[in-house]
């Protein structure tokens, strides 16, 4: 049976830092200055939540932000509903940012264009990289509350893993995580869960059947704006001799990523030894081809996701999630590179490892 879910923690580090605040604003009047504009206007989750250094800007996790952001050179407008109003105010407003309402029938766009005068502001597509770019390089606020919840994620996998049996079912497992993530105070972005019968997926949303005797699961866990991701296996059995072959080569291959994994790397060149670690290990030069392989982490899933065209340099303090995978496995964690070295954030030291070319990597859990 599983164990039930934890209460909530009480330290949970609260957004808001006003070094980090005032850092992020200097970064984007800098943007300001380059494009020769006097305001922009932040309208997506993962802007608005980097910004507001962690205000909670959702109501439907499949919905659109329920404000926008000016920016300019007096200051930070957030324009939202009136019937959104007080509770932000009283609840995720850090201080120095005005509040504007519109009716809950209104255009969040329509008010800023106000605001902005007769100056237009840019839009916030328009300056994508460059937001991007300010967004890599994590401050030491931030930089902490990624770390206790890439530690809550962690935890929380290996408690539910820990209690699994043959007999548990996929969605046992989703829902119990869910609980867990919840219970930080954290939401649940993406849960998966495949047992022995389904592992041929790569993305496998739970179903009813039971685990058998291996599993895989996936949790991505937003708190505070950011993402924490990690994928986890289980099994029942001593494994076979090519499942243990594949895990010992899977990491290999994110090893060699990892590796290239360094300050001034393009993301595009980081991308080429993905498809070179794949061959090298043995899976076969089409394995990238299969699903994708992960890229910068932080207030995105992945931000972005890396392709052989993103051509994105790797800054000191910027976290990663590559999740190379080969038939029957997977291997991710959240790390972030500092100036001392990578630090793997997703790590419970209650989770068997190994040593994988200095990190800490992962092995499936046997029970």
């Amino acid at each position: 049976m599983l164990p039930a879910a934890p209460s909530a923690p009480a330290d949970i580090s609260l957004p808001g830092n006003p070094d980090d605040r005032a850092a992020k604003r200097q970064r984007v009047l800098d943007i300001l200055d380059a494009k020769g504009h006097d305001s922009v206007l932040l309208t997506s989750h993962t802007a608005l939540t980097w910004y507001l250094d962690g205000s909670r800007v959702h109501i439907s996790l499949a919905g659109d932000p329920i404000a926008a952001l000016l920016v300019d050179r007096t200051g930070d407008h957030l324009i939202t509903f009136s019937n959104e109003a007080e509770r932000l105010a009283a609840e995720e407003l850090p201080p120095g940012v005005g509040l504007h309402m519109v009716p809950w029938h209104g255009q969040l766009a329509h008010a800023a264009g106000a605001l902005a005068g007769a100056g237009v502001p840019l839009a916030e597509k328009s300056v994508a990289a460059e937001l991007r770019a300010a967004r890599q390089s994590m401050l030491p606020g931030e930089s902490a509350r990624y770390a206790r919840l890439c530690a809550d994620a962690a935890g929380a996998m290996t408690e539910v893993l820990s209690g699994a049996t043959p007999d548990t079912t996929e969605f046992e497992i989703a829902s119990a995580l869910a609980a867990r993530i919840v219970a930080a105070g954290a939401e649940p972005l993406v849960l998966l869960c495949s047992g022995s019968s389904r592992s041929a997926f790569r993305h496998p949303l739970a179903k009813h059947a039971p685990l058998g005797r291996r599993a895989m699961a996936v949790v991505c866990a937003r708190r505070h704006g950011l993402v924490a991701n990690l994928t986890r296996w289980v099994r029942f059995d001593a494994g076979t001799p090519d499942e243990r072959d594949a895990e010992a080569r899977i990491a290999a291959v994110e090893a060699d990523v990892f590796a290239a994994t360094v300050p001034g790397a393009r993301l595009s060149g980081i991308f080429a030894e993905i498809q070179a670690a794949y061959t090298r290990h043995g899976f076969g030069a089409d394995q990238w081809t299969r699903h994708h392989q992960g890229g910068p982490a932080g207030y995105a899933g992945r931000d972005p996701r890396a392709t052989p065209a993103t051509d994105d340099p790797v800054v000191p303090n910027q976290t990663f999630t590559w999740n190379p995978s080969g038939p029957g496995v997977k291997i991710e964690d959240t790390v972030q590179l500092t100036l001392a070295g990578k630090n793997v954030l997703t790590l419970d030291p209650r989770w068997p490892s190994a040593d994988v070319n200095g990190l800490p990597r992962p092995l499936t859990l046997q029970l």
